[in-house]
Order: C-alpha cells, then structure tokens, then sequence
C-alpha cells in the first residue's frame, strides 16, 4: 500500500460524557447529532476547508490545510454547541473536547491518517475542559497573534503514550482576552470596545424542501471570527463590484423579544429593495442572516462575501411608533459613510422603508432610475395586523420549516389574507409553505406531491395579478409548475424571476434545477454558479450542490459531477436526496473510470435502501419526455448498470 509523508493541521473532536447521555435517552440523543452533523459540524468543516479522515463514532478526526482554518473551524463550532444548549439542563447538554496539532502525518492510499500528528492531536483533546480547544506549541505559535480570545497557558504537559513533554495552550471560545496592563509610566488606555468579530455561519439545517423552503434553519454562529482573514480573501474583496452590499440582519432593541420578526421583516423588505438599484450586487438574505445576533466587523465580512459596503440597524418599536436607525460601513476601511434615523407610525412603514432605501442610494451616488415604481412596489397594506401576520409566517419559514411548523405558518399566511385581500407577501408565503409541505412528502417517499396543488396555485396567481414584477412570486410560481411537471413552464417562470431581480439567489437556483429537465444542463450550471456567489452561506447550499452534483451528471462531465456529488454527500441527507446522489456519484466514478470508487459508492446505496435498481432511478422523473433528458438519463443509467447495479 502506498502512503505520503507531509506536514498537516489535525484537529480531533470529541463529544464530553457521550455514554451518560446515550444511556439516558439514546434515540434523542442520536437525533440531535444528526441534526447537529447536517446542519452544524459538517457545513462548519467544509466553510474552512476540512476534510474528515474519520468518524469515531461520536467524534471526529478531521484534516486542514492551515491552523487558521482548524481553529476558526473549532472556535465556530464551539460558540455553535454554546448558543444550543442554552437553557438546557446539564444532563441534556452536547459539548466537545477539541484537540489541535500541527505536524508530521502519513496519508494512506485510501486517504486515511496516521503518525504522531495524529496521536498528539487526540490527546490533547482528551486533556480539554468541555467547550475548550487545547493546541499544541506548534499549532498556537501559527494563530496566537490573530486570537482575541482567553487563552491558558497550561505549560509542558505529559500526554499519554507521547514520549516528550508538550507545551500546552487552551483557548476558551466565547471569552474575549484579558487586556494588557499599561506599561509603567504610560496613561492607561480606556477600556476597550468588544471586539467586533467576524461571524462564520453554518450552513443551516438542510430540510427535506429540495431547493425550496429556502432560510431552512440559519444557524447562527458566533465566529471564530477572532481571527483574520488571508490573502485569497483580500482578492475578492480588490475583485468586489462598484456597488456590492449586503444588508446585515437589523437589531430589535424592544424590549419584548417575540418582537425579533418585525425587525427580519424590515431587513428582508431592504435587501429586495436595494436589489433593484442599478448595477448592484446584493448579498441574498439567508446568507446575510446567518450573522444575526453577533459583534459587527465590516472589514472582515467584505473580505470573506466581497462586497464593498455593509448595511447594518436597529428597530425599536413601542406601541404604534417604529424607529430605524441605518448606517452604512465601507468594508475597505471600516468607517461609516452614511447614518441616519427614520421615525413613523407603523401605518406608514411603506413610506419608512422607501426613505431608507431612497437615502442610502442617494449616499452612494446611484441614480435611482426605478424609485417611483419601487414605491408603489413596497407600499405596505394598511392594516399592521395582516403585515404582523405575514412577517410571523414568514419567519417560520426562514427558521425551522418542518411539517407542523409549515402548518403554522400556512395559518398565518391564511389570516393575513384573510384581513387583508391584497397582501401580496402572505400570498407568496402561502405559496411557498403549501410547496414546502408537498415536496417535503415527497422526499420522503410518502406521497406524489403533484396531488395537491390548487390552493398554491391559487394564491400565487392573486399575487402575480397584484404584482406582476414581483421575483419572489414567480420563483413560487415556478415550483407550482415544477410540481406538476409542467417543466418548460417552470423555466419560464424562473427566467421570469431573474429578469425581475437579478440579485435573487433562490431563483437563480430553482431556474438552474429545472433547466435540467429540458435538456438545458450546461445553462442550469451556470445558474448554480449565480446562486452559489450571490449566496455562499445560504441554508440551501447543500441542496445546490446536489443539483450540481445531477447537472454535471446529465452533461458527462464525470470528474466535475463526481467532486459535487461528494460534497453532497457531506451534506448528510436522510431521504431520497442521498439515494440520488449516491447513484449519480457511483456512476460517474464508473463512466470515469474509478472501479473500486464506483462500487463503494454503490454499496453505500444499497445500504440506504437493498432494493435499489435502475427501474427505480427511472421513477424518479418517468413522466419526463424531454428528448436531451431521456438520453442523458439513459447514459447514468448505464454508468449504473457499469458499477454493477441490477435493472431489477
């Protein structure tokens, strides 16, 4: 067998009293490492660049290319577990010991890791306090001018089975460093502001909603963020458009925090308004969300997405009144160029909301080409309670959507409706909740979802009849008609969207899967691409590389579609999502000439489900009569029957 000597950050994780709490409740337990694999851990890794040499059953021994990306990827993951088990019992919560080395390894064949880099790693993750991250000398030396945060010095320390001692470092997550005591003779330096920090989201909790219930469940993280960008970052940002942004999620400062939807709203209600403005470039919603709740460094964050400018607020609301407060930060120097303060009644939030937009276009020397048509277009209803509704439903939406939680908000959207006919929001919302919970049946192989579409139909005509420029709309027209198998329709629909918002990731992505299905595959890339740039950290960027993972496979291009395939993988799906990416991925490795690869992806398959067979990968999409797509089908059906599976 041959292996490869060469130098490599290793960082080894471990679930603290991961036996007492197994003996306790072992199925919920389970559960939640799962959820916390899909849309925590496994996201986390692939953002810095990790790859996993191996699960421990509840642990993991992962490989980086750098310490700065290890120990970014640990300190996320870390404040991740932090905010999650908030309010929960001692007994029931999840923490992790972390150890990180920098040093010599031997990588076998198979990509498996072995060595003293390895060893060191993992003990010094068994000496780690719960929720801390020990590092080697080696490893701190890399990253200890980039840290702001507690660090223990806990001195040469003898591992178990490691010849020589160890210097020793602890980092605690969470705990901002210590600031240092005026020299002698100096006047002291006033405290210090939090510093802000860049927040690396996690790719939210993937949900069975292909492509659709997009804002699946944002996890918030509280970043590693202590540390610096690099060099690659500093090119997109020099490579950044003119007028790039992203609107950061707004502060509620009412005192009642059920409030947290009005202000989601606002910053939702921003960011399509501010992508219509000429020539910009506007970071979409579930990526800019993913920073909610954290310390703000806008240089950093122009880095890491390559935007030029960041715009960040408040809401206060009391009573009737509403107060925002706007600023707008250039990324290159961190320094605000424009601030403001707009006050009104709830009444007038469409006239509130236009100033905001209309000031902050202004401060950027854009001409505002669109501004009368986009004040009719965000007008607010009058009535407040039918916005309130519809904000709350929309707000399930971007959180958590599940089966009863769709539920939910398919009501809200129904009694916003219901008090006022013309609210366009609760109809698209509507739409979307009533497609959510169809495709979410189907992924889970329970029904066939075009059984019931009349309702989503119905509400998302009244809204194109009100709003026929709208982009969300159309995108959820789309899905309707993707659906029902009404593919070109689909396509349409989603161009539709486009030609209406050229920032909207979601229909970027929607238009790129159901170009797939008339023969369209090379435009549905580019499409990924659009929605993959516009929206790095969206929750539905597994689903995307999963459309990636089929386009490449429907165009034969086996070594690109076999790349997408494996980071859909990593994604850990649970339904019919994992089966299709396991059977394109076995068939590209076969078209491609990777034998052993193709059967090991096969036999993963049948892990999943021992009844699998070609007639199965028809059924799939076996109403579809497009001529490029049948043929393209029948050439992975054949890279499958080349792995080695059965027709039958």
């Amino acid at each position: 067998m041959s292996e490869t000597r060469k130098l490599a950050a290793i960082l080894v994780a471990d679930i603290v009293g991961y036996s007492k709490l197994a003996g306790a409740d072992e199925d919920r337990i389970l559960a939640r490492l799962r959820t916390l694999r899909s849309d925590l851990f496994d996201p986390t890794i692939a953002v810095h660049h990790g790859r996993i040499v191996k699960r421990t059953g509840d642990g993991s021994i992962i490989e980086f290319r750098s310490v700065v990306d290890a120990v970014r990827c640990a300190i996320e993951v870390q404040n991740g577990l932090a905010e999650r088990n908030a309010g929960l019992p001692p007994e029931r919560r999840i923490e992790f010991r972390v150890g990180i080395h920098l040093g010599d390894v031997v990588e076998e064949s198979d990509g498996d890791l072995m060595g003293d880099g390895v060893n060191i790693a993992a003990r010094l993750e068994g000496i780690a306090k719960p929720g801390a991250i020990c590092l080697s000398e080696d490893a701190y030396r890399q990253v200890k001018q980039r840290l702001d945060l507690k660090v223990n010095d806990l001195g040469a320390t003898q591992l178990k089975n490691i010849a020589e001692p160890i210097h020793v470092y602890s980092l605690e997550p969470g705990v901002p460093a210590q600031p240092k005591p005026a020299a002698q003779g100096q006047t002291p330096a006033a405290p210090a502001k939090p510093h802000s920090a860049l927040r690396w989201s996690a790719i939210a909790a993937v949900l069975v909603v292909a492509a659709l219930a997009a804002g699946a469940y944002a996890w918030r993280s509280g970043l590693a963020s202590r540390i610096a960008g690099g060099p690659v970052a500093e090119d997109k940002l020099a490579s950044a458009p003119h007028l790039s942004i992203v609107v950061l999620p707004f502060e509620n400062l009412s005192s009642d925090k059920e409030q947290d939807y009005f202000a989601d709203g606002i910053t939702d209600d921003l960011t399509t308004d501010l992508s219509h403005l000429p020539d910009s470039l506007v970071i979409a919603r579930n990526t800019a969300f993913t920073y909610k709740g954290k310390p703000i460094d806008a240089k950093a964050i122009g880095r890491e997405l390559g935007v030029r400018y960041v715009v960040e607020g408040s809401v206060r609301r009391v009573g009737e009144t509403v107060a925002v407060n706007v600023q707008l930060i250039s990324t290159e120097s961190g320094a605000h160029v424009w601030a403001d303060r707009f006050e009104g009644g709830r009444n007038d939030l469409g006239k509130l909301q236009f100033d905001v937009v209309a000031r902050l276009a202004r401060s950027l020397d854009v001409e505002l080409i669109r501004a009368e048509s986009l004040r009719a277009s965000r007008e607010r209803p009058d009535n407040p309670d039918a916005v309130d509704l519809a904000m709350r439903g929309w707000a399930i939406l971007y959180s958590n959507p599940t089966g009863a939680n769709l539920n939910e908000a398919e009501a809200l959207f129904e009694r916003a409706r219901a008090l006022d006919t013309n609210n366009v929001p609760a109809m698209i919302g509507l739409t979307r909740a009533l497609n959510a919970s169809q495709l979410l049946q189907y992924m889970s192989w329970n029904v066939d979802p075009r059984s019931v579409v009349a309702r989503a139909e119905e509400s998302i005509d009244a809204a194109l009849t009100l709003e026929p420029d709208n982009s969300s709309a159309h995108d959820q027209k789309g899905w309707v008609f993707f659906i029902k198998g009404q593919w070109e329709r689909a396509v349409h629909e989603g161009e539709a969207a486009i030609a209406d918002d050229r920032n909207n990731a979601e229909a970027h992505a929607s238009a790129g899967i159901w170009k797939m299905y008339v023969g369209r595959s090379a435009d549905g890339v580019a499409d990924l691409e659009t929605a993959l740039r516009l929206s790095p950290r969206d929750p539905m960027v597994p689903d995307w590389r999963w459309s990636m993972c089929r386009l490449h496979s429907h165009l034969a291009q086996w070594e690109n579609a076999i790349e997408w395939c494996n980071k859909a993988v990593a994604s850990g799906f649970r339904d019919i999502r994992h089966i299709d990416v396991l059977a394109n991925l076995a068939a590209a490795y076969a078209w491609a000439g990777h034998d052993n690869e193709a059967k090991d992806a096969l036999s993963q398959l049948f892990r999943v489900d021992p009844s699998f067979a070609t007639r199965r990968y028809e059924l799939f999409t076996a109403n579809n009569s497009d001529p490029t797509f049948m043929a393209e089908r029948a050439r992975i059906i054949e890279g499958l029957r080349k792995a080695g599976l059965p027709d039958e």
